[in-house]
């Protein structure tokens, strides 16, 4: 395993937002996945807590500075290589702060090899008002792995009546298989876009009012056959939720809209270990921090 130390910012970097990297690169090795490679530059870092008996290696990803703010730029790259399988889950939820103009920007990109099995799944993002945010997630799948990926999102700190109704979010993915690229979408909100955010929040054709979000996708051979169940599953969630999945071109989408999103990241949560288990033979629950 090749291990690169974490790196202390410098001092330019104080003054102009942090510039975090994490490279996770897991590959097979007798029957299981161990650490290839990491690197690790602050404040983001991996730490690999001992999995549960029959769960794949687990990587948490840690971002020490406890949010995000204007002029931040964090970069996160998992890379499973032939047959390996591993979970990567998020400490905590991440804080996207206020700005005063500049804008926070994350990209993330999972690669899964031949045969491999990745569950990359961040514990949610709190977008406070007047946060400006830019992110971007991509996966890249060889024809015969499974990826399943996902997030939850807060518009506002709903504990403090808080609404997302100033600033820009752009929430994009990208899912490229064999090199092709079979999907992409975005989520924008923007105070500079003509009638602003709060119109396309409260618009029945928008999010009608909701502040909770959440995106689930399956990246598989058998995505298209696992969309009878997905729906069932579906069924799970409070009434006040409301969900949909589709399937096409190899890949498997599910989406949560709510009025509470903790609400809406446990729907998430829910469906997440019921399908683990039906796809990939995994245990029907998510590792122990997801609840902490």
């Amino acid at each position: 395993m090749e291990v690169t130390a974490t790196e202390p910012r410098s001092p330019v970097e104080k003054t102009t937002g942090t510039d975090g990297r994490l490279d996770v690169s897991v590959i097979a090795d007798a029957g299981r996945a161990v650490v290839d490679r990491l690197y690790q530059r602050a404040p983001l870092r991996a730490l690999f807590p001992r999995p549960e008996h029959g769960e794949p290696l687990t990587a948490v990803l840690v971002n020490s500075s406890g949010g995000l703010v204007g002029g931040d730029r964090l970069s996160v790259n998992v890379e499973a290589g032939d047959g390996a399988a591993v979970v990567v889950i998020g400490q905590a939820a991440e804080k996207v702060y206020r700005s005063a103009g500049p804008e926070a920007r994350t990209t993330t990109t999972v690669t899964a090899g031949p045969g491999a099995w990745v569950e990359y799944l961040p514990q949610g993002t709190i977008v406070f008002n007047g946060a400006r945010f830019r992110r971007v997630t991509t996966i890249n799948a060889s024809p015969d792995a499974r990826v399943m990926a996902g997030e939850a999102l807060s518009l506002g700190r709903f504990a403090r009546g808080e609404r997302f109704t100033t600033g820009l979010l752009h929430d994009g993915w990208r899912v490229r298989v064999n090199g092709r690229l079979t999907w992409a979408d975005a989520l924008h909100f923007s105070d500079a876009d003509g009638n602003g955010i709060a119109s396309a929040l409260d618009s029945l054709a928008g999010f009608a009012g909701m502040c909770g979000y959440a995106t689930f996708i399956y990246v598989a051979p058998d995505a298209a056959d696992r969309l009878v169940a997905a729906r069932r599953f579906l069924g799970d969630a409070p009434e006040f939720v409301r969900s949909g999945a589709t399937s096409f071109d190899g890949l498997l989408l599910v989406r949560w809209l709510g009025p509470d999103p903790s609400a809406v990241r446990g729907a998430l949560g829910h469906f997440w270990a019921r399908f683990r288990a039906l796809a990939g033979g995994r245990s029907e629950r998510l590792p122990a921090i997801w609840n902490g």
